[in-house]
């Protein structure tokens, strides 16, 4: 038995599987995970439902996990139907969870076309597809170093 948050069998297989400088994108509903999938990417189905299970619930438990020194997000459109005049509310939790783990990191900002060019990277080790319905709620985070105790 585990003791930690995370348990989900592959996302642990893909998480130990990497390491530091690899990158784990978390993603909301809409967002293209089998066409923009990466060479070196596991992509793992956890879109169960609209709503479930939501960005934030898998950022906690990736956060149980690895350490995170960079976070990247896709930028808001400035005009049409999807523009945003602030930030996603769902970035200040995506903030909180991040503090609440140690990791105090300012997001990279990434024009949409250029955050899917990111994710299909070969640094790219592991997309979860979330159920998240919220827009704007894909985050593309970095994994840090485990330091010796």
């Amino acid at each position: 038995m585990l003791k930690q948050q995370l348990n989900h069998p592959q996302i642990l297989e893909a998480l130990a599987a990497a390491g530091h400088g690899s990158k784990i994108l978390i993603t909301d509903g809409n967002y293209p995970a089998s066409t923009t999938l990466g060479e070196n990417a596991d992509l793992v189905h956890l879109n169960l439902c609209p709503g479930r299970l939501t960005g934030t619930e898998v950022l906690e438990a990736i956060c149980s996990a690895v350490p995170i020194e960079g976070a990247a997000v896709m930028e808001t459109l400035k005009e049409g139907p999807y523009a945003m005049t602030e930030d996603p509310s769902i970035w200040a939790e995506f903030r909180t969870i991040l503090d609440a783990a140690g990791n105090k990191i300012e997001f990279e900002q990434i024009e949409r076309f250029a955050f899917y060019d990111a994710a299909g990277e070969p640094e790219v080790a592991l997309v979860i597809q979330t159920g998240e319905q919220r827009i704007y709620a894909n985050l593309l985070l970095t994994i840090g170093v485990v330091l010796p105790e």
